[in-house]
């Protein structure tokens, strides 16, 4: 992770969600928060304060009657808030809230012939009043926003996990299983009604169906034709043998021969797409394995073993590729073809003008080739390979050249002799 980037669960829904959540919760909780306690402040204050303007009638009389002023009230006393004090010199009541002795008071004056006569009403239950239901608001707030949020994170990881399963759904179509569906059972009902992940878990199942019979149809469409161009090639090959020898003849049977060849390629790739085909793995000494498809190529390229393995795989198919790849390096590259053995890695390295772009970058594509041919040997090296569980890939090499990298899914060390 880059410094000053945030972790990449911050960007899922989920935390997405929650954080919404609970800065809506404090929001709501804060506004009605603040209304309650303000309303509750005021009327407690109202209270006391009626309250106090009473005491301060009953000391007022008995101030003018010459009685003894009643306890907690005097003449100017020495705690009077200064602002209440000046507000009774100059002729009105007033009423304040502050400490006394420590205490939260109210505090009642008027005047009283030039002075200041106040008396104090005891304000600290009701100040504990407000305080609790200070506390009272908060924790319920904290409650409220901690239930909100683990039922807003049960819901959402509900939606989250139905959009990960058809995610990965769309992964295993891309992948090239056409059979996976995501098979919401709110879709099964049509009279239900659905949400938004029901409708595109819908949608990709239908996808998945269309796209299927369509590749389908191409793959037995492809097949039938090449079944059906077998037999008038066999007897245009067998026709051709009857032809007497000369430039024209070679022709003729090059090109048949060029016609079955794809004839056959086709009906491989067609076995390939319908996922047929039965591996009938054993173990084999890898670097035995390379030379012997070298000497059927008839070709000339180098072998070298950096490290010797056995692989459990199937024989014909890891030929079958290794084959195409040495043909296709002395089709379209240049010598000195180089095939290396390093463990369960193979690479076949030729010194041509090196694959093209297209085909670095997403694969070999069926009829579309840099050079000569139908670009079908690649399709089909690429396709074996996925059979046996390998990986093939191909790397332009710096300096010129084509590098096809196969990696075998299975390493037994081989023993020292």
């Amino acid at each position: 992770m880059r410094p000053g980037r945030l972790p990449a669960w911050t960007a899922t829904l989920t935390w997405k969600s929650a954080c919404f959540i609970v800065v809506m919760c404090c929001s709501l909780a804060a506004v009605l928060g603040a209304l309650v306690h303000v309303e509750v402040t005021q009327q407690t204050v109202a209270t006391a304060r009626e309250k106090a303007l009473a005491r301060l009638l009953e000391v007022s009389r008995a101030y003018e009657a010459g009685e003894p002023l009643p306890r907690g009230s005097w003449l100017d006393p020495v705690g009077l808030p200064p602002e209440l004090r000046t507000l009774a010199v100059s002729g009105r009541r007033g009423t304040l809230v502050a400490d006394h002795r420590g205490r939260p008071t109210m505090w009642a004056a008027g005047p009283a012939d030039g002075r200041a006569l106040a008396t104090t009403v005891d304000y600290g239950q009701s100040a504990r009043t407000i305080s609790g239901l200070d506390n009272a608001i908060i924790g319920s707030s904290l409650l409220a926003i901690g239930g909100t949020l683990l039922v807003g994170a049960f819901a959402v990881t509900r939606v989250t996990r139905r959009l990960h399963l058809t995610a990965a759904v769309a992964r295993r179509i891309t992948q090239g299983d056409l059979d996976a569906r995501v098979d919401d059972p709110r879709t099964r009902t049509p009279s239900r009604h659905q949400d938004e992940v029901a409708t595109v878990a819908a949608a990709l199942d239908t996808m998945a169906g269309s796209l299927q019979s369509k590749l389908e149809s191409e793959r037995r469409f492809t097949a039938d034709v090449a079944h059906e161009l077998r037999t008038p090639l066999t007897g245009l090959q067998a026709a051709s043998e009857l032809l007497p020898e000369g430039r024209p003849t070679e022709l003729v049977r090059e090109r048949v021969r060029t016609m079955r060849q794809l004839t056959e390629d086709l009906l491989e790739i067609s076995r390939l797409d319908s996922g047929s085909e039965v591996v009938e793995s054993d173990l084999h000494q890898l670097g035995r394995l390379v030379r012997r498809v070298v000497r059927a190529s008839g070709t000339d390229s180098d072998v070298v073993v950096v490290r010797d393995a056995h692989v459990e795989t199937d024989r014909r198919r890891l030929e079958r590729v290794l084959g195409n790849l040495v043909a296709n390096a002395h089709k379209h590259g240049r010598p000195p073809v180089v095939l290396t053995v390093d463990g369960p890695v193979v690479t076949v390295r030729d010194h041509g003008d090196g694959f093209p772009e297209y085909l670095a970058a997403h694969g070999p594509q069926r009829f579309r080739s840099g050079g000569k041919g139908h670009g079908l040997g690649l399709t089909i090296a690429v396709g074996q390979a996925g059979v046996i569980g390998a990986r093939l890939e191909f790397r332009v090499v710096e300096g010129g050249g084509g590098l096809a990298v196969l990696t075998l899914p299975h390493d037994v060390p081989t023993q020292a002799p």
